[in-house]
């Protein structure tokens, strides 16, 4: 009886050995550690935000000795940055703390959040056929004008399917010139977003004469849950969120499956890694790479609609997306090129961005400087994981048929 105990035993402390594990661990407290002293918890003592970062960092210390040092070293740095942000949570007054974290910022984290999502896996399923799209921020943009344009006039699915149509015109365009000529990607991409930046601006003088955008555009409406939404805190977090929100958790798992669990997700990924062997074997790199460069296009684009039919209640302005194009690549690098991390760390930079909008609260005149918080903190992230991943082999590389 001991023996077949201990055999269940085992693979349960074994895996509580396992040092990633514990890293893991420690950065996961560290980031609690920081959250205690705000709602929904409100633990307005420093004793527990220093007890759990103790525990985050000593978690780090013991997964750095073991030999993981970079992730050791992270939960280390977390648990010591937890216990300092929960004093300071701590020595805040509790109407700025509330007015900062409260259940609204989970709500615009998503909102934040979900142009990058969409932008990070427009990008992943174009580098996962082996072609780099720098061009995401222009068909974002346009995504972002004609999505406006189409909702003015025809209503919100119309802005859908004109902002998503304009999107991929445009990636077939680019597809052309980087699949078919064999020109720089990044060049061509960058080309892209300039000829964006130029049409979104021609047309919005011609049919606005750049004014603002009357009132009355049929925006993307809000998916509200029954009995949910009423909650006292998940209600306004999760309860009332645009229908763009939730398509963006269906895009995550949909690409996941189509790309990792179907024969087309195969074909996909053997086009990105080895377009030679792919053609060998009867798969049509072209036909794969214009396919995926196209559904690429389209998804960023739909992210633009969002971004000025959904999160801007049917407004447009010059450059609306703001580098958001460029933020969702830096969010697949740092994924992995797979769906969950670029769901992560889209996420992450939503909720940098949601909070320095709010720290205004705190100062006025450092308003500019929390609004570079998003940037600062692409920088990093990219910086951290250069060199651990690791991007399809043929990726940015001209196939040419022999």
């Amino acid at each position: 009886m001991s023996t077949w105990t201990a055999g269940l035993d085992n693979p349960v402390s074994a895996r509580l050995r396992n040092p990633a594990t514990s890293g893991i661990a420690g950065v996961v407290l560290g980031c609690f550690a920081a959250f205690l002293a705000i709602p929904p918890i409100e633990a307005r003592t420093v004793t527990w935000p220093i007890l759990v970062g103790v525990v985050a960092a000593l978690l780090g210390i013991w997964t750095v000795s073991r030999g993981m040092r970079r992730l050791g070293w992270g939960a280390f740095a977390a648990g010591v940055l937890g216990i300092a942000l929960g004093i300071l949570a701590t020595r805040s007054g509790t109407g700025n703390l509330n007015a900062v974290f409260d259940a609204t910022l989970i709500a615009q984290t998503f909102g934040l959040a979900t142009p990058l999502v969409f932008g990070s896996i427009a990008g992943m399923m174009s580098e996962r056929s082996g072609v780099i799209n720098v061009g995401l921020e222009g068909m974002m943009l346009m995504g972002a004008f004609w999505g406006v344009y189409g909702a003015d006039k025809g209503g919100w699915p119309v802005g859908l399917l004109l902002g998503g149509g304009v999107g991929g015109l445009l990636a077939l365009v680019y597809g052309f010139f980087a699949i078919q000529l064999r020109s720089d990607q990044i060049v061509g991409g960058t080309a892209v977003n300039f000829l964006a930046l130029g049409i979104t601006g021609y047309f919005f003088v011609q049919l606005y004469n750049n004014n603002p955008i009357p009132n009355g555009v049929a925006t993307l409406p809000n998916f509200r849950i029954p009995g949910l939404a009423d909650l006292h805190f998940l209600g306004p977090a999760i309860g009332d969120l645009n229908v763009m929100i939730w398509a963006g958790f269906v895009l995550v798992i949909a690409s996941y499956i189509l790309l990792f669990k179907t024969p087309i997700g195969l074909r996909i990924r053997a086009c990105g890694e080895h377009p030679r062997a792919a053609d060998t074997v009867g798969i049509n790199v072209y036909a794969i790479r214009y396919s995926c460069v196209v559904l690429s296009g389209v998804l960023a684009a739909l992210g633009g609609v969002y971004l000025s039919d959904g999160y801007g209640n049917g407004t447009f302005i010059a450059d609306i997306t703001n580098g958001r194009g460029f933020i969702a690549l830096a969010a697949m690098i740092f994924g992995n090129w797979r769906p969950g991390g670029a769901f992560g760390a889209s996420l992450l930079f939503g909720f940098s961005s949601a909070l320095a909008l709010r720290l205004q609260v705190y100062s006025a005149s450092a308003a500019t400087l929390f609004n570079v918080l998003p940037y600062v903190l692409t920088l990093i992230a990219v910086a951290g994981v250069i060199g651990r991943t690791v991007p399809p082999a043929a990726d940015g590389k001209p196939y040419r048929k022999q």
